[in-house]
C-alpha cells in the first residue's frame, strides 16, 4: 500500500459496511462504503473548482466528520492538504495561507470572517469555501466521479511548523510518507479491524493526522472523533464509543491526572495509552498507570517524520522508563557535531533515515539542505542517546540547551526533578543570560490547586535532587506554560518571564 488512497480502496473493499469514523457529541457516522462514496464527491468537486491533481487545499477547521471528509477526499484525488493550526497568530496564519499556493480554502463559519481578511491582500485568487465540521455535504456537492490515482511521490501533505524561533516551514510529505507510517503505526501497536481510538488531538496536527486518521485506514480499524479535548467528557467519551486505545500528550495525561477517577470497569476495553508530541515526566506515567490502570507507550516523532519515528514494545515488560522507545518504521542514529555517528552511551543529536521521512520544506532550499547530512539522514535537532539495546533517550532540544559555566545541562533533568515535588503541577526550566556564567537557570513553576510553596523549599529541595550547580538561580510561579498545540513547552517564551 503505497498511497493514502491505497489504504481507503482496500479497507471499503474488505470491509464496506464497517465503521471508519463516528462522532463522540451526536448520533453520527461514516462507513468505509460511504467513505469511499464521499472521496469520489469531492474528487468531482474539487476538479468542478478547476483544482487539478498536485494543487493544494487549505483548511481552517476544527475537528469532526466532514473534516475527515475533506482531507481524505483530497487525498484521495491526488490534491495536497495543508491543513492550518487554529492557534497561529493572524500573522502566521497570513504567512502560511500565502506561502502554500493554495488554490482553495475550506474554512469553519466561526473562521470565515477572519480568513476572509487574511487572504485579502493574497495576491492571487483562492476559492473560499464555508463549511461546517460536521456537515453533511460540501455547498454544491455533487455526484461521485473517477480521478487520476496519485503516484507515491506525489506531494499530499504540507504541513507548517510552529515557527516559535522565525517564520513557519511548510514540511513536504508525499504520499507514500504518509501510507509507510500509517503503516508502521499499525504494525507497532498490533492493530486489528476491532480497535478503535478515542480522537481529541486537532487533526491541524501531525500526531491526529497521522495516528488517529491515518493509521485506523492501514488496520481497519476505526476512530471515535472528538470536537476537541474535554477533561470532563474524556473517560465518557471513550467508554461510549467503544474505543480500545487512547492518544494523548503529555498535556492531557496531567489534565487527567487531575480529574476523577472512573470505575475500572468503564475503562476495561482500553488496552493501552499512546503518549507523543512532548516527553512524559516519568512521575506522570508512573500516576496514570496506577490512577487508570491502563499502560503507557511513550513515542516521539517529528512533523518531518509524519510523527512517530520511536516507539516503546506493546508488551509492558519490555518498555523503558523515559525512553522515546526504539526505532519504528525508520532508521534511527546517534551523530556527533561532525555528523558523524556515536557509539551507544554518548550523547548527541538524534538522526533519523525511512521511508517515512519528508521530501523537504517548500520553497525553501536552505532550510532543506540543511535539515539533512550529505549522507541523506533527517537532523532532528533533539539530544539524546541510545541504549546497548537500541533503546533511544531524548534529554533535550540543542537549541533550548543550557550552558551553564561552559558545562552542558538539559532542561528536562530540572523539570523531573521538580515535578517530584507534592506541590508542582508543572514546570519547565530555560538558560537565561547571566554575566559570569554565561547562563543560569529559570524555573517556571504551575503548583497545584490549593498548594503552597515558598521558593526557598524549592531550591533546598532542588540541591538535594540535583546538586547545588544544576539547581535553578530563579523561580517563576506562573498559572500556565505556554505550550504550542502538540503540547511542547515552548521553552524561549520562558525567557520574557525572567523580567
Amino acid at each position: 500500500m503505497n498511497t493514502v488512497r491505497d489504504l481507503i480502496d482496500r479497507a471499503a473493499a474488505a470491509q464496506p459496511d464497517a465503521v471508519y469514523a463516528l462522532a463522540t457529541e451526536r448520533d453520527a457516522s461514516l462507513a468505509y462504503r460511504a467513505l469511499l462514496a464521499s472521496c469520489r464527491r469531492v474528487a468531482a468537486w474539487l476538479a468542478a473548482q478547476g483544482i487539478a491533481p498536485g494543487e493544494t487545499v487549505s483548511l481552517v477547521m476544527p475537528n469532526g466528520l466532514a473534516t475527515l471528509r475533506l482531507l481524505l477526499g483530497a487525498l484521495w484525488a491526488g490534491r495536497c492538504v495543508n491543513p492550518v493550526n487554529l492557534l497561529a497568530q493572524p500573522e502566521q496564519m497570513r504567512y502560511v495561507l500565502e506561502h502554500s499556493d493554495c488554490k482553495a480554502v475550506f474554512v469553519a463559519p466561526e473562521w470565515e470572517a477572519r480568513v476572509r481578511e487574511l487572504l485579502a491582500h493574497a495576491g492571487r485568487p483562492v476559492a473560499l469555501v464555508v463549511v461546517d465540521a460536521d456537515a453533511g455535504q460540501l455547498p454544491g456537492e455533487g455526484p461521485e466521479a473517477d480521478a487520476p490515482p496519485p503516484s507515491p511521490e506525489d506531494l499530499a501533505l504540507l504541513m507548517y511548523t510552529s515557527g516559535t524561533t522565525g517564520k513557519p516551514k511548510g514540511v513536504m510529505l508525499t504520499q507514500a510518507n504518509l501510507a509507510a507510517n500509517a503503516a508502521a503505526i499499525a504494525a507497532e501497536h498490533a492493530l486489528g479491524p476491532a480497535d478503535r481510538v478515542l480522537g481529541v488531538l486537532p487533526l491541524y496536527h501531525i500526531n491526529a493526522f497521522a495516528v488517529t486518521m491515518l493509521a485506523p485506514l492501514a488496520s481497519r480499524g476505526s476512530v471515535a472523533m472528538a470536537p476537541k479535548f474535554s477533561a470532563a467528557r474524556f473517560w465518557a467519551q471513550a467508554a461510549q464509543t467503544r474505543c480500545t486505545w487512547i492518544n494523548v500528550v503529555p498535556t492531557i495525561v496531567s489534565y487527567l491526572l487531575e480529574g476523577e477517577t472512573p470505575p475500572r470497569e468503564a475503562l476495561a476495553r482500553i488496552r493501552f495509552c499512546r503518549s507523543a508530541s512532548a516527553a512524559l515526566p516519568p512521575e506522570h506515567l508512573r500516576g496514570f498507570e496506577q490512577k487508570f490502570g491502563i499502560g503507557v507507550i511513550e513515542t516521539m516523532g517529528l512533523t518531518e517524520t509524519v510523527a512517530p519515528s520511536f516507539s516503546n514494545p506493546l508488551d509492558p515488560a519490555r518498555r523503558k522508563l523515559g525512553a522515546v522507545g526504539r526505532a519504528s518504521g525508520c532508521e534511527a542514529r546517534i551523530i556527533d557535531a561532525a555528523l558523524q555517528p556515536l557509539p551507544d552511551g554518548s550523547t548527541g543529536e538524534l538522526a533519523i533515515r525511512g521511508p517515512n521521512v519528508m521530501r523537504g520544506y517548500y520553497k525553501n532550499p536552505q532550510a532543506s539542505a540543511a535539515a539533512f547530512t550529505p549522507d541523506g539522514w533527517l537532523r532532528t535537532g533533539d539530544l539524546g542517546h541510545r541504549d546497548a539495546d537500541g533503546f533511544f533517550f531524548v534529554t533535550g532540544r540543542i537549541k533550548e540547551l543550557i550552558i551553564k559555566g561552559g558545562e552542558n545541562i538539559a532542561p528536562r533533568e530540572i523539570d523531573e526533578a521538580l515535578l517530584q515535588h507534592p506541590a508542582v503541577l508543572d514546570a519547565a526550566a530555560v538558560g537565561i543570560p547571566d554575566k559570569h556564567y554565561g547562563q543560569e537557570i529559570l524555573a517556571c513553576i504551575v503548583l497545584r490547586e490549593g498548594a503552597a510553596c515558598a521558593e526557598d523549599a524549592l531550591r533546598e529541595f532542588c540541591i538535594a535532587k540535583l546538586g547545588r550547580y544544576k539547581t535553578p538561580k530563579t523561580f517563576r510561579f506562573v498559572t500556565e506554560l505556554p505550550r504550542g498545540p502538540s503540547g511542547k513547552v515552548q521553552r524561549l517564551k520562558l525567557v520574557d518571564l525572567a523580567g
